[in-house]
């Protein structure tokens, strides 16, 4: 048997990225899965790509800075496959760059806490009391290794807001455990998406690789197994509250 066969998943900002990856092996391992994102075309491309490896999912758009836009993703998920019982709270990004804090644009700044944080808590604000009322849900939240230790390679905005999801999972899985619901979070070193791919250099990424004990960058797929071992009690079903690093080698502690 498939490790979610049966479940409804949803993964938020998964029309590219570590989301698309995470929302492929879902679908592979028997979840149905809906695949979110802002763009129409970039989400049906995903969904597309999942149903013709034999995969069940559909496709949501909305805003997840408007909670009435998640409301309505919420009930068209559950109209077309039931309710979500593992929900993985991927979607993000960043406004600024690493610098002086009193550089930082206060519209950046705050754009990149609604993007991060503020997405986060209202997707988990949205599913959170479904899956309380139903005695069943699995969260996975998405952090940083920036928002494990300061550095001065780490945009500050986006570092204290993916360090405030962290703790934001964890307060939930406190509350949310004993009506049945787990929440953890992972916390991913540089990924090679397909955006990082094209905006960092070779050069540079043999130089990153080279600060892992492992030698080389994550992957999506990487972080995508990460969710899905999270998502599965079968295998997981005793952790809750745990933050995970995922990181290669660069953040032993």
């Amino acid at each position: 048997m498939r490790q979610l066969e049966g479940r409804v998943a949803l993964v938020t900002g998964s029309s590219r990225g570590i989301g698309a990856a995470i929302a492929r092996l879902f679908a592979a391992e028997g979840a149905t899965v809906a695949v979110h994102g802002r763009d129409h075309g970039a989400v049906e491309k995903v969904r597309s790509e999942i149903a013709a490896a034999g995969g069940v999912s559909l496709g949501v758009t909305g805003d997840l800075t408007i909670f009435e836009d998640l409301e309505r993703i919420r009930d068209e998920v559950e109209a077309a496959a039931g309710p979500v019982d593992v929900l993985v709270a991927n979607a993000g990004a960043i406004f600024t760059a690493p610098g002086p804090l009193e550089d930082i644009p206060i519209d950046a700044w705050k754009a990149t806490v609604e993007a991060n944080l503020g997405a986060t808590f209202l997707t988990l604000k949205a599913f959170l009391p479904g899956m309380k009322e139903r005695g069943r849900g699995d969260i996975v939240t998405i952090s940083s290794t920036a928002g494990r230790r300061p550095s001065t390679r780490s945009p500050v905005a986006y570092a204290v807001a993916k360090a405030a999801v962290q703790l934001l999972t964890q307060d939930v899985a406190l509350q949310a455990g004993p009506s049945g619901v787990r929440a953890n979070c992972i916390a991913p070193e540089t990924i090679l998406t397909e955006e990082n791919r094209r905006r960092i250099p070779l050069e540079i990424q043999t130089k990153l690789a080279e600060m892992h004990a492992s030698r080389r960058l994550g992957t999506p797929e990487d972080v995508a197994r990460a969710a899905l071992f999270l998502a599965d009690r079968n295998q997981s079903g005793w952790i809750t509250g745990a933050v995970l690093d995922l990181h290669g080698g660069t953040l032993i502690v």
